[in-house]
């Protein structure tokens, strides 16, 4: 038998008892090694719950969207913003949608809070407003989690698990790692998921599923790692096919990419009597909801002056006069890679219309602050509160 076929049938060979030591090992290591402090697993007096006791699952459910394509260094100050100012999930339905826009800002892919919302609607028909502080009319099956917007089956799955302990598998992009190595799989995550599924679901046992799912997300947070794996600290380097071999790192196989496209976008800073012109981006559409300010992107061999004129002239229907450079700033999001080159224009002619957007409004620069702007327009708007303070110093009183 050759090492690729050697490698893939693995877990068919797992017997009852090889899987009973694998999970035993693994949660003896998270007894020791895991993360146990993490706030939205712990009881309210910042206690570990027992075995099958109930914990509150709006937190959890709110923390689980969060860590979406985020990591969680990052969605923690998110997050415990998020519970001071909207504790409990009646509050989240009265919330307006700017209001969690703009608690979301930085954190990226603002679907999601957009969806938290509209999920958060739905739950309380169904819980009952007078029921939404009692955690046993709260939703405990897979298929009534995975029909709220925005809702996979690994995010269900780890609501599910960490709220009520119950027995049901996830397969977050830590556990496909792990698995894959485990299995030595010589197939991309995304084309082995119905073994990579199975694999999960034989570890799931009804005896403590909450910190199975854990223990494994954390071995994949901190010692299998995408880079680095510290395979001697692992407590499945016994079974793991990827470290027998000698070479975890070659796992999981990725799949091949395509270039990420590169676009300039010019942006006007409009100005006018002291205040600057902003429109709020259609629901429909990347952002939807966002503010931000008006330009577009470069076409090819044109100067980026007449794109930003171009561009206000098409989403605004307004005439500017494109003056100095402001600031010019890469984003990278998972699919695109922009350059932002900023100019400070003047407003010349043309009552401003939504061409391309919801809504436009001319506002004082110190209130910029007030609005939700995607996360790249932190570093213009500081460039622009700097520029108008010099602007002001350069002028005779």
């Amino acid at each position: 038998m050759n090492r690729s076929c050697k490698y893939q049938s693995l877990d068919k060979y797992l017997t009852n008892s090889d899987i009973d030591l694998l999970r035993k090992s693994l949660l003896n290591w998270f007894k020791r090694d895991g993360r146990h402090w993490i706030p939205w697993k712990l009881k309210a007096n910042g206690e570990l719950a027992d075995p099958g006791e109930l914990l509150d699952p709006y937190p959890i459910w709110i923390a689980e969207v969060m860590l979406q394509q985020t990591k969680l260094g990052v969605v923690l100050p998110y997050w415990r913003k998020w519970m001071q100012v909207f504790p409990t999930l009646d509050a989240l339905c009265r919330a307006d949608e700017e209001d969690i826009l703009m608690l979301w800002q930085g954190l990226g892919y603002y679907s999601r809070a957009k969806r938290i919302h509209q999920s958060s609607k739905l739950l309380m028909e169904l819980i009952g407003i007078e029921n939404s502080s009692d955690l046993t009319y709260w939703p405990i099956d897979l298929e009534t989690w995975m029909s709220l917007p925005g809702i996979g089956r690994t995010t269900a799955g780890s609501i599910l698990s960490s709220a009520f302990d119950l027995p049901i598998s996830i397969l977050d992009g830590n556990l496909k790692r792990v698995f894959s190595r485990m299995l030595a799989s010589f197939q991309p995550p995304a084309k082995d998921r119905v073994r990579l599924w199975q694999f999960s679901g034989k570890l799931i046992q009804s005896k403590s599923p909450r910190n199975v799912n854990q223990a494994l997300m954390d071995l994949g947070n901190s010692v299998c790692t995408f880079r680095n794996p510290k395979c001697k600290f692992c407590p499945w380097k016994g079974f793991c096919l990827a470290y027998s071999s000698s070479d975890p790192k070659m796992f999981p196989v990725q799949e091949k990419r395509e270039p990420i496209p590169f676009h300039v976008i010019g942006i006007g800073i409009v100005l006018n009597e002291g205040k600057v012109l902003i429109d709020k981006r259609l629901n429909g559409g990347s952002l939807g909801g966002m503010w931000e300010f008006p330009g577009g992107k470069q076409h090819l061999g044109e100067d980026i002056k007449l794109t930003i004129e171009r561009e206000v002239m098409e989403e605004l229907a307004i005439k500017v006069d494109v003056s100095e450079h402001l600031i010019s700033i890469n984003h990278s999001y998972s699919h695109k890679n922009l350059r932002f080159i900023v100019h400070i224009c003047q407003w010349i002619d043309g009552e401003p219309q939504p061409l391309a957007s919801q809504e436009v409004r001319w506002v004082e620069p110190d209130q910029l602050c007030n609005y939700p702007f995607p996360a790249a327009n932190s570093k213009i708007i500081t460039a622009l509160i700097n520029y108008l303070k010099e602007d002001r110093l350069r002028k005779p009183d």
